[in-house]
């Protein structure tokens, strides 16, 4: 269950988040910002937020894959095993190059609604880091998921979530896609 103050937190997120699209400062131009109304999110839902040990990775330099065919060089923080329906599944933990220990870890993602109710090339996470450097843990939360910018417009560059990172479950906490879309 959602704790009130943890959803209000997280309405308020979001309601932070459609103004700063409905001001123009988001990817949204011309038609598409004239008719914004707001993104669409699936309900909050506690059992997609998740703190979990990570297991350190050893900074290797990985190179992503993005929608436009240019490459995004980021260092493997670590890895993060999940409890989910139908058994433990991994996902790998990114850092700007050079960070050894990072606020937030990049999480790019997909899952069985990638195409259909989210986004096709998948979603994110910004997932803060927790605990100490030699024990570190992070807050996965999928109510925070989002769609990159790609998703709106096709003048920006998205780095594509690795095959390792797909999760053959449905992931319904976080940005969505609008009805009918």
């Amino acid at each position: 269950m959602v704790t009130p103050e943890e959803e209000a937190a997280l309405l308020d997120f979001r309601r932070r988040k459609d103004a700063h699209f409905a001001a123009g400062r988001g990817p949204l131009e011309g038609e598409a910002l004239r008719h914004f109304r707001g993104l669409s999110y699936y309900p909050p839902a506690a059992d997609w937020a998740f703190v979990v040990p990570v297991a350190p990775g050893d900074g290797t330099e990985v190179t992503l894959g993005t929608n436009t065919g240019e490459t995004r060089v980021m260092a493997l923080f670590g890895r993060a095993t999940l409890d989910l329906p139908g058994g433990a599944q991994t996902l790998s933990l990114y850092a700007p190059l050079g960070e050894e220990r990072p606020e937030r870890v990049f999480v790019p993602f997909r899952d069985a609604t990638s195409s259909n109710e989210t986004y096709g090339a998948g979603r994110y996470l910004d997932a803060p880091l927790l605990g100490p450097p030699q024990d570190p843990a992070v807050r996965l939360d999928f109510n925070l998921a989002y769609h990159p910018y790609c998703a709106y417009g096709e003048r920006w560059t998205c780095p594509l979530p690795p095959r390792e990172n797909t999760l053959a479950v449905a992931v319904r906490a976080g940005e969505r896609l609008a009805a009918g879309a």
